[in-house]
């Protein structure tokens, strides 16, 4: 139960940060990507304080055995770059230059009952059950 909690007040501060920087906001998102017209750079100094932000305490966590709340870390061990992860790379990058969401922002959005949020979170979920249903194929 405790471990719920926690996980919940995570993603709650996790929303507030995205809501808090403007990650939630489309246009802000796809403002960023148009490097040709009216760019604005505020995502990459987000994307820049979150990277700080990691290098710095991984470097402390990934020295423990394991984290406070588990058994284990859960960390992949795949190094090698293959087709399907060029092809989901693509498609994330295909689908948040299209909406301005990724996953995150998406699931942040639905806090403000837009109706893009939400048709983007069924699209995500889509795109999961999708990928599994190919791959027991």
């Amino acid at each position: 139960m405790i471990i719920n909690l926690i996980a919940l007040l995570a993603g709650i501060i996790f929303g507030l940060g995205l809501a808090l920087s403007q990650m939630i906001d489309p246009n802000k998102v796809l403002n960023f990507l148009d490097v040709t017209g009216d760019w604005d750079p505020s995502l990459a100094f987000v994307m820049i304080g979150a990277l700080a932000v990691t290098i710095l305490s991984f470097h402390f966590i990934l020295k423990r055995s394991a984290p406070l709340l588990d058994s284990g870390f859960h960390v992949t061990k795949q190094v090698i770059i293959n087709r399907p992860l060029l092809l989901g790379a693509g498609l994330f990058g295909i689908g948040w230059g299209m909406t301005g969401y990724c996953p995150g922002p998406a699931v942040a959005s639905l806090g403000l009952f837009s109706v893009e949020g939400i048709v983007m979170v069924i699209a995500i979920y889509a795109g999961f059950f999708s990928q599994r249903w190919i791959a027991n194929k």
